[in-house]
């Protein structure tokens, strides 16, 4: 390059500057977005205080029977803490959750389950409950694990394909070959699986995933992240479960995400 002729040293000052400009550019963006997250996670911080003091009145009712069953994601360096997860399942009875699904995709819950129910009061196993699946007078919990339930899906998936090969006729595309929620669960008692699919599911864990929750159990689930497990709020679980109950739901449930950031 030839740095006597101006023209070519003018360009190069110029694209100089349009890089220097993009640079700094992107930096406001990103100091903006930035603020804004520390700002909204102060609001948050702010508002969960006020809700667990009692001061926002319109949290101080919940319709807690629109809430049949609540399953609770962690994620596994949370799961190691099991004194957390008991402070959270002592909420949820506080609040009068009678169902809750405790998921670990290495079911590390599972193995401190027996601690679990003898710190959470009037706690017991879901299994334990019988069809009902919910304990009167305290919480059932299920403990749940990735590994759970997959031959029993299999055998069901089983039962659902030699139902359609036996409607199904060889030239045609006649016969039964949709298969609704109520197929599903039919082959699910008749090999012996009592499924309870959550209507809620809480997330707590560093991302915005399920973390490995079995897919076929979030048919008609909402999705609510909820941060850290170290950083949770009983302000934030309450407004959760109350903006889950306040919604009306004109057919069927609805499936969508919510997240909060801490």
């Amino acid at each position: 390059m030839d740095f006597t002729d101006p023209m070519l040293v003018l360009s190069s000052w110029i694209g100089q500057i349009v890089d220097f400009g993009l640079y700094l550019l992107w930096r406001f963006i990103h100091i903006v977005v930035t603020l804004w997250y520390i700002v909204s996670g102060i609001f948050e911080a702010i508002e969960s205080y006020a809700i667990s003091l009692g001061l926002v009145q319109k949290y101080s009712s919940i319709d807690i029977e629109k809430l049949k069953c609540l399953a609770v994601v962690v994620d596994i360096e949370a799961a190691q803490d099991v004194s957390k997860v008991i402070e959270l399942l002592q909420w949820l009875t506080t609040i009068g959750v009678k169902q809750v699904g405790l998921f670990d995709s290495q079911g590390l819950l599972k193995k401190s389950k027996d601690m679990i129910l003898e710190m959470v009061p009037r706690s017991v196993l879901l299994q334990e409950t019988g069809e009902e699946g919910s304990s009167p007078d305290g919480i059932a919990l299920e403990f749940i694990s990735s590994s759970d339930n997959k031959e029993a899906v299999v055998k069901a998936a089983n039962i659902l394909l030699h139902k359609y090969l036996k409607s199904s006729h060889p030239g045609n595309d006649e016969g039964e070959n949709v298969f609704t929620e109520s197929h599903l669960n039919e082959a699910l008692r008749v090999v012996g699986e009592n499924v309870h699919v959550p209507d809620l599911l809480l997330v707590y864990g560093p991302v915005r995933s399920h973390l490995g929750f079995p897919a076929w159990r979030l048919r008609y689930t909402e999705i609510v992240h909820m941060g850290s497990l170290r950083c949770m709020r009983y302000g934030s679980l309450l407004k959760a479960i109350h903006r889950f109950t306040g919604v009306r739901q004109n057919y069927g449930k609805s499936f969508f995400l919510h997240c909060y950031t801490d």
